[in-house]
């Protein structure tokens, strides 16, 4: 685990030089807190660590609530394409009053006298036998199945990006911390050339260049500040959450030991757990039953129907009557469309297995390019390390050299940009390992267990 604490050095100082630096107060207060936010007290907290965050994406984020409702709207696509099996009751009632025309004939106009006529009936359709129909049905259902797995693979994607927000902003959490500790490091350095100075040891110049340098850093921290407030809003909006809040990261940029996975074994569970394979899998059918459905529109089927009724002159009068019948339907020639609609479904199943072998090869992709980043980015924070280390030595011994007046701080100003340097590829090469470990447990399916 990796302390983000930076080491600063501390300097000797002898009593001579203690009254040059009480007439100097002002000189060298630090020009910022070493908090890393002002304190809000208007706005309520809100702690959270990588795992909260991306949790909380889930129930939040508006692209995961829009893909639940499309699972609602397959699920009524299903209903409704069910209602076209089951029976179909309507009912009607009617008034009038009619005359009718009986043809020209000598003496006579040819027209009754008004009448009333009075109906009500009740219908029922019901389909018995429609193979084609029925595949339709099984295609609604399993495109409600498509429409899980396509919410639970945004999820994921979700999870992954708002999880990649949450480590941007503790990488520029710890660029703010860097900045300070390299503010305080300036700061001890101008002492260090205004006592030189006082015992005619150094010149105006390396006052000069010392306070360039501190205004530099000064400048570096806003900087930091202004991009790490940033990375905090990205992230609020990630997650989905209200901006009025006071976000406060509870986890740090740390090493993990990884368990080591050889590419077989990587790729098996990216097999097994991957949500993007499971969807296509469902796609492929999908696409296999509505061709089903359009081939067997070239089959008979057979229909029932049946009404029952009362009519008469006069409401109390009626009479009952009913029809009842079976219409097969035996399908000759339509103008060619069933065999368009047939040739169309057939290309849909191709396009699903061409989709599906692209799919596996973007899965291994993504999961032998996790692997080798990770075990590179676990080479390059003991890199880091270790040129942090010498970097510090570095200016140590500069600083050493500029003290007994053997060299000016122009080697104290090249060591302190190392020594920044060196901080920041330590928090680069961090922010790589852990980015690095959220892409391969994306890559596996695996993010909830990260």
């Amino acid at each position: 685990m990796i302390n983000m604490k930076w080491p600063i050095c501390s300097f000797t100082m002898t009593l001579g030089f203690l009254a040059c630096l009480i007439v100097l107060p002002g000189m060298f207060s630090p020009a910022f807190s070493q908090d890393e936010s002002p304190p809000n007290q208007k706005l309520p907290e809100l702690r959270l660590s990588l795992r909260d965050a991306m949790k909380a994406a889930v129930d939040e984020n508006p692209t995961v609530q829009l893909f639940k409702e499309r699972i609602t709207q397959a699920e009524d696509q299903a209903f409704t394409q069910l209602g076209t099996l089951l029976p179909n009751v309507s009912a009607r009632a009617s008034g009038a009053r009619r005359r009718f025309f009986f043809g020209s004939f000598a003496g006579g106009s040819g027209v009754s006298t008004p009448r009333d006529f009075y109906e009500a009936r009740v219908a029922l359709t019901q389909s018995i036998f429609s193979l084609s129909l029925i595949q339709k049905w099984r295609a609604a259902r399993t495109n409600v199945e498509v429409s899980s797995l396509d919410s639970e693979a945004n999820k994921m994607d979700t999870m992954a990006t708002v999880g990649l927000s949450y480590l941007e902003t503790l990488r520029a959490k710890a660029a703010v911390k860097a900045r300070m500790a390299d503010v305080t490091l300036n700061n001890e350095l101008l002492r260090l050339a205004v006592e030189r100075k006082y015992a005619g040891m150094a010149t105006s110049l390396d006052v000069t260049r010392a306070k360039v340098q501190l205004e530099n850093e000064k400048q570096r921290l806003l900087v930091a500040r202004n991009e790490y407030d940033r990375a905090k809003l990205n992230l609020i909006r990630g997650i989905g959450l209200s901006f009025d809040i006071a976000l406060v990261l509870t986890d740090e940029l740390e090493i993990r030991q990884i368990p080591e996975q050889t590419v077989e074994e990587a790729l098996q569970i990216a097999t097994e757990n991957r949500v993007e394979l499971k969807a296509q899998k469902k796609r492929e059918r999908l696409a296999e039953l509505s061709l089903s459905s359009a081939t067997l529109e070239r089959v008979p089927s057979l229909t029932g129907s049946g009404d029952v009724g009362m009519i008469g002159n006069q409401i109390p009068d009626a009479l009952t009557t009913d029809n009842v019948q079976l219409l097969l339907s035996i399908p000759i020639f339509d103008g060619g469309q069933r065999e368009g609609r047939i040739s169309e479904s057939r290309s849909l199943v191709r396009q699903e297995n061409i989709r599906t072998k692209d799919i596996r090869y973007q899965v291994a992709l993504e999961v032998r390019d996790a692997l080798l980043t990770l075990e590179s980015t676990q080479q390059q924070v003991t890199v880091a390390e270790n040129g942090l280390r010498l970097a510090l030595e570095e200016l140590d011994l500069a600083r050493q050299r500029f003290a007994v007046g053997v060299a000016t701080n122009i080697e104290v100003t090249d060591a302190q940009n190392s020594v920044a340097q060196a901080r920041d590829n330590v928090i680069e090469a961090l922010f790589n390992f852990n980015a690095s470990r959220v892409n391969l447990a994306r890559a596996q399916g695996q993010l909830e267990s990260l």
